[in-house]
């Protein structure tokens, strides 16, 4: 099976790697050619145009940062799905809205191309050895075919129903994800602000009951203060973002979200856009301390 990709960020590069790891034929493409760099070494075909991979490939997986950016590449100019050979597979690994995804499938299907939403669960590290989770939205036979690339990049596929249904589930697992790593910022950023040593605070909270387990990945960065991209701060805003649109389309409330997701605006307008969104905590702490000088 011939497989194209197109997206070659934190994630994407990770994930083509262990597909030519796997012995795919793999066919690149990204906006800036000097990512591709160490996948091509790796023996990855590089295409000019996301147009040129569709024309070459069984299979076109996508893990791109926006719905806008899908669509430009799928459909822009040079665009692949226009491209692509009739009953041959895409792909969408990126984190999108559930009503974008449904409305990617019609534009699939009307080109006879079958459509899978597949973003993942997993940052760097478990893209880099092959640990994600996929959660899957589509008609089961197009998951079975793809079954076997999941498992090159992953441990564990999830098929959670038709099209849209995989970034259902991810709007749900980000929300989560954001949400719990503000309200645990906020927390130690309070218990500093009443002069509990924040190697105490962590002590108790990391591990504890009250807190996220992932957090416990996240206390070096916290630490040591360097945040080090896993998952960039103003994709996290985005996808909070989306969640609260789908929440509108959904007819769900979502005041939470909402406010979540302002506060990761605010970190990005300061500086924090790039870092790993575990700086929301640096961001909380440093506008504490500028709020109470202020007070002074």
């Amino acid at each position: 099976m011939i497989t194209g990709f197109i997206g070659l960020g934190i994630m994407g590069s990770r994930m083509a790697a262990n597909l030519l790891a796997r012995r795919y034929k793999v066919i690149v493409h990204n906006r800036s050619q000097a990512k591709a760099g160490p996948l091509l070494e790796e023996g990855a075909l590089w295409a000019a145009s996301p147009a040129e991979v569709a024309r070459q490939v069984d299979v076109v997986f996508t893990m791109l940062s926006t719905p806008k950016a899908v669509h430009q590449v799928a459909l822009g100019e040079q665009g692949f799905l226009g491209h692509m050979r009739e009953e041959a597979i895409w792909v969408d690994c990126s984190t999108v809205n559930p009503s974008f995804s449904r409305h990617m499938a019609t534009q699939a299907a009307e080109r006879k191309v079958r459509f899978l939403d597949a973003p993942v669960a997993g940052t760097k590290g478990p893209a880099a050895t092959g640990e994600l989770l996929f959660f899957v939205g589509g008609d089961p036979a197009d998951v079975d075919a793809c079954r076997p690339l999941f498992y090159a990049m992953g441990r564990k596929v999830i098929h959670v129903g038709g099209h849209g249904m995989g970034t259902s589930l991810k709007m749900v697992f980000n929300l989560l994800l954001g949400e719990a790593m503000l309200a645990f910022s906020e927390a130690i950023a309070l218990g500093q602000s009443l002069d509990i040593p924040r190697g105490q605070l962590l002590d108790l909270l990391v591990g504890s009951a009250v807190a996220a387990p992932f957090i416990a990945d996240k206390r070096a960065k916290i630490e040591s203060g360097d945040y080090e991209t896993d998952f960039p701060l103003q994709w996290m805003h985005k996808d909070l973002q989306l969640a609260s649109q789908t929440a509108y389309e959904a007819g769900a409330s979502a005041p939470a979200v909402n406010v979540a997701k302002e506060i990761y605006a605010l970190a990005a307008r300061s500086g924090w856009a790039e870092k790993d969104f575990s700086a929301i905590y640096q961001f909380l702490l440093d506008s504490g301390s500028a709020s109470a000088c202020a007070h002074k």
